[in-house]
């Protein structure tokens, strides 16, 4: 399979929070953004794959940033490592000031979907070829989580696990 870039499955959706979408203190709903997130990954994941693609877990959210009513968010969401079948994606999401225009990191989140074909069986994604340096950090990154979430769930040993090994021996 040739493999592609992240910024091929490079989704950018850009919204307002209204007023239905806002919890007692004007701030967006944190499940409002998680299904924002969930969407810009989805996408992501489809344009890689090419393949109808399912949420396989939510490995990491960050709620560092309110966002007040009325705000302009955008979520970007790209591909960041794939395996397998699965693939993890990266998400970032950024405020912008109403008044200045000035975007600010609000939140982040990791996901990760599988491939699947029309009866639900996984199947096989292209390799991924990181560009930036910023691509490549996270996919390095990307293993060691993998690693960590398959030692945690009993489904590789420590002493397998390479990366993991690699942070705290050396």
């Amino acid at each position: 399979m040739q493999p592609k870039y992240p910024s091929d499955s490079a989704c950018i959706m850009t919204d307002l929070v209204l007023p239905g979408e806002t919890n007692p203190l004007n701030n967006l709903f944190g499940g409002e953004l998680l299904a924002r997130m969930d969407r810009a990954a989805s996408i992501a994941a489809r344009r890689h794959s090419r393949r109808i693609t399912v949420t396989a877990s939510v490995n990491h959210v960050a709620f560092n940033r309110a966002i007040p009513l009325g705000s302009v968010v955008t979520v970007e969401a790209k591909v960041s490592r794939t395996f397998k079948s699965s693939m993890e994606i990266f998400i970032d999401v950024w405020t912008e000031d109403r008044e200045s225009g000035t975007r600010a990191k609000a939140n982040e989140a990791i996901y990760t979907f599988v491939a699947v074909d029309e009866t639900g069986r996984p199947v096989e994604v292209p390799p991924i070829e990181p560009q930036t340096e910023l691509e490549k950090q996270r996919f390095d990154a990307a293993l060691r989580r993998k690693q960590l979430s398959l030692v945690l769930a009993g489904k590789m040993s420590p002493h397998d696990a390479t990366e993991l090994k690699a942070l705290f021996l050396e």
